[in-house]
């Protein structure tokens, strides 16, 4: 089975520097960091997040644990509508719903996010988890629907 093509993005960013925002963002996450993850493709309203297979987040049956899925998920579905945000914007998750549809098994996973409308203040989004198999094919784990908020004034940064 091939590996999901990477969506199309059908928005126009609002800061012109909107890839050198997010990976200074994603660069602050020790979370991210401590999971092994990294930042992948960024374009208008799609980011993408990688991560290899690591013991130190997996679960008592030796799979990701799913709050970890959830997190990296969370993280790329917020990226993605961070690119599509003002200069004087940040980004805070206003509540996601997460759909575990497989074990987190394989040697890496990916997590894409993509805007499904990009408000001004609300950008709801939504999210799919992809494990790499041993026969190099990826595999749909998790789903996610995210509302994100866009925060202004607040002493926020990214």
């Amino acid at each position: 089975m091939p590996s999901p093509m990477w969506p199309q993005s059908r928005f126009q960013p609002r800061c012109a520097d909107y890839q050198a925002r997010v990976a200074d963002s994603f660069a602050k996450q020790g979370l991210m960091a401590g999971f092994g993850a990294q930042l992948g493709q960024v374009a208008p309203g799609v980011v993408e997040i990688t991560m290899p297979f690591s013991m130190g987040v997996t679960q008592q049956h030796g799979f990701v644990h799913g709050g970890a899925v959830a997190a990296v998920l969370d993280s790329a579905c917020g990226y993605a509508g961070f690119t599509l945000m003002d200069a004087d914007s940040a980004v805070l998750t206003a509540e996601f719903k997460i759909n575990f549809l497989a074990p987190a098994q394989g040697s890496s996973f990916r997590f894409v996010g993509q805007v499904v409308k990009a408000g001004r203040s609300l950008l709801p989004t939504e999210g799919r988890a992809y494990a790499r198999g041993d026969d190099g094919a990826d595999k749909l784990i998790a789903t996610m629907s995210c509302t994100l908020m866009a925060v202004r004034g607040r002493g926020l940064q990214g």
